[in-house]
């Protein structure tokens, strides 16, 4: 396999009451006897000038900038050929593992480059993605804390273990069986599927540059 793209990375990286009585307040201040429509108006106005400013000013997510790759992750982890030539599980925990085979080469190659900062960006979409997804299917408060602890412990070791395989320290096809069939080995025209089309992907990712990247191109 040809790395002279790109290789791994050697590491992984107030009151309310109070509040809420002072604008009564301040409401019942600004009112008098007769009030006409435009002078309603401006007022109501006046009222409304805060929240689109807050709006308008309110400093964006850091996030956001890798929005556009987590979304081509997604989709791309979520490509049908995978569930069907290559029999990854077409349930929650396949897709899920799926995804997470195509970040973590997003990420192993946003470290390759020094983007740091934008890895553990990547990681906190990811994370909220889940959240978001658990919440979806009804999981409370208190449970969902677990949930996400025991999805990014499983990111982490993913992340080891394809970055040993990619790097040729240890078999891919082995680390493939183990993280997206949980055990339960597929054909070995699957296998061979899933496993060629993560190396291809490995090598083209090597060729890109940051922001290219960054703006969702995965090779």
């Amino acid at each position: 396999m040809n790395f002279s793209c790109g290789g791994l990375p050697r590491t992984l990286p107030k009151n309310k009451a109070a509040i809420a009585s002072g604008g009564r307040a301040i409401n019942m201040e600004m009112r008098e006897p007769r009030q006409g429509a435009a002078d309603r108006s401006s007022q109501e106005t006046v009222k409304l000038m805060p929240s689109i400013f807050q709006r308008l000013f309110a400093p964006s997510d850091p996030k956001d900038a890798m929005r556009t790759l987590y979304n081509a992750i997604v989709a791309e982890g979520r490509q049908p050929h995978w569930y069907v030539e290559g029999q990854v599980p077409d349930t929650m925990d396949g897709r899920f593992d799926m995804i997470v085979a195509i970040l973590a080469q997003a990420l192993m190659r946003l470290e390759a480059l020094g983007a740091a900062q934008e890895s553990v960006w990547l990681t906190e979409l990811f994370v909220d993605d889940m959240d978001g997804q658990l919440r979806q299917e009804g999981i409370g408060d208190v449970v969902v804390g677990k949930h996400i602890g025991r999805m990014v412990s499983a990111l982490g070791g993913r992340l080891t273990a394809y970055r040993a395989a990619l790097s040729g320290e240890a078999d891919l096809s082995e680390a493939i069986a183990r993280n997206l069939y949980r055990g339960d080995a597929p054909s070995a025209d699957a296998l061979a599927h899933v496993e060629s089309h993560l190396r291809a992907r490995w090598v083209r990712l090597g060729c890109l540059s940051r922001d290219a990247l960054m703006a969702g191109d995965l090779g």
